[in-house]
């Protein structure tokens, strides 16, 4: 009863972690995965916020990669957060991982500034009004900024991060201007920043950012993240995030 039409449960190879996901919808991508790696360090019993949750995939990851003490995934999509929560359910993270349908333009009406230790997000990448916009709804506002942009995401995330409070995205790097430009405007310094390359051939696809609220000026561009080998198989590094014996 737990699965509806169209559903499917994937195993997440990590702590017999599982996620259930909609085959015709919008299902999570190595870029949920590379991030929750990326966070994996955060501090124990750390308050996290998840903004723009989607499916729960980045939430139920950090569970099983981190000792938090309590994750708040946000999502906006009533249908995906219902799915969200039936994962919550089957993985017994109902203690740990909490869902909450809503706008994160709204969350200054639940919570009150300086609650959370460290917030994560895998925001919409495309701004309105470019590209090709997919006529799935639910498509078009996990990929467009749809309902919030990428300077929400900054603001809010200023207003609810404890000072020198952890800030993790995941982002296109042509975005790489605007997200600093609005890291910085919100008082949420940039300090590490990896780019993520399909292969050695290739221009980057992704960049991971972490920034620390009310920091002093400190970027650390750390080492290439490459996907593929020269035979196109994953890198040992890959490997080892997604946990797969060599």
């Amino acid at each position: 009863m737990i699965l509806r039409e169209n559903e499917r449960i994937d195993d997440l190879g990590i702590k017999n972690l599982k996620i259930i996901q909609n085959k015709e919808g919008f299902c999570f991508g190595i870029d949920s995965v590379l991030l929750s790696d990326f966070a994996k360090d955060i501090k124990k019993d750390s308050m996290v916020m998840d903004l723009g949750t989607g499916t729960g995939i980045i939430p139920i990851l950090l569970c099983g990669k981190t000792k938090l003490k309590k994750v708040i995934g946000v999502e906006i999509q009533k249908e995906v957060c219902e799915m969200a929560k039936r994962s919550i359910e089957l993985n017994n993270l109902e203690d740990k991982f909490q869902i909450l349908n809503e706008n994160i333009l709204d969350l200054e009406k639940i919570y009150s500034e300086n609650t959370f230790d460290v917030i994560v997000t895998n925001p919409p990448y495309k701004k309105m009004n470019t590209g090709i916009l997919n006529e799935n709804e639910k498509k078009l506002i996990s990929r467009h900024e749809y309902k919030a942009n990428l300077e929400d995401f900054l603001k809010v995330s200023k207003r609810l991060l404890k000072d020198k409070g952890e800030f993790y995205m995941v982002h296109r790097p042509e975005r790489l201007v605007d997200i600093l430009f609005n890291m910085r405007k919100y008082k949420i310094e940039p300090k590490n920043i990896r780019f993520v390359f399909s292969n050695k051939n290739k221009e980057p696809k992704l960049v991971l950012i972490k920034g620390i609220k009310n920091a002093n000026p400190f970027l650390k561009i750390e080492k290439n993240l490459y996907i593929y080998d020269e035979d196109g198989n994953y890198t040992k590094e890959i490997n080892n995030i997604y946990n797969i014996k060599n």
